[in-house]
């Protein structure tokens, strides 16, 4: 279970936990005798508790939708990140925030690269970053609810051609055609950033490419056009 420390009374210590507790579910795990509880704190150098509940959040939601169970996900996944990653072994409870991360950005790519989808709780758990925005993109799954999306300029094109603009310098976010984008455009950019905490992302290239935003024919026309007005 994860918590927040709310008050400390001599030995006694109060903790909200995130989620309601299955008080049957623990006597099981218990074995029907008073239970044991081990308190970690985050001290800014091990694998913090959010980082680890937003693991195992997206390691249940895998579980659920392969028929493993969550253990033999864990471990199915550490052996495919020890493999492509070339790192050592390393323990949840004690790895290094850095080493947390990176799995956690490895679990993350598996899951848009096979199509498992994450339950609505555990999309809203997961650390908006670039590295999510791009993968959002790629795979036009909206940032915010993990819908199916369109790829949205943030920047505002206008009336002019897209087959005129150089989206180079342009920046993007998947957005859900039925409810975030349309949003965006009901209270515009600065609200909805300060109500979803989202920041759009330029492309690369080859992504452009990919996403059939951009040719290549395109980008060299504007390199030419840049070159002539001395820009480059």
């Amino acid at each position: 279970m994860f918590g927040k420390l709310k008050a400390i009374k001599g030995d006694e210590i109060t903790i909200k936990l995130d989620d309601e507790l299955n008080i049957y579910r623990l006597q099981k795990f218990a074995a029907h005798k008073q239970p044991t509880i081990e308190l970690q704190l985050d001290d800014g150098r091990q694998i913090s508790p959010d980082q680890r509940k937003k693991i195992f959040a997206m390691l249940r939601d895998m579980a659920a939708y392969t028929g493993y169970d969550v253990q033999d996900m864990e471990q199915w996944m550490k052996y495919f990140y020890y493999a492509k990653a070339g790192a050592e072994s390393f323990s949840m409870s004690d790895c290094s925030m850095d080493q947390a991360n990176k799995f956690l950005t490895f679990i993350l790519d598996f899951c848009f690269e096979n199509g498992i989808p994450f339950k609505t709780k555990t999309w809203d758990a997961i650390p908006t970053s670039p590295h999510l925005a791009l993968q959002c993109l790629r795979h036009r799954e909206c940032i915010i609810c993990g819908r199916h999306a369109e790829i949205h300029h943030w920047t505002a094109v206008g009336s002019r051609s897209r087959k005129v603009v150089d989206h180079r310098k342009l920046y993007f976010m998947a957005l859900c055609p039925e409810i975030h984008h349309k949003e965006f455009h009901d209270i515009g950019a600065a609200s909805f950033f300060k109500k979803h905490h989202v920041k759009p992302i330029r492309l690369g290239e080859q992504d452009l490419i990919d996403l059939h935003i951009m040719t290549r024919s395109q980008m060299n026309y504007w390199n030419d056009q840049y070159s002539m007005e001395g820009l480059i």
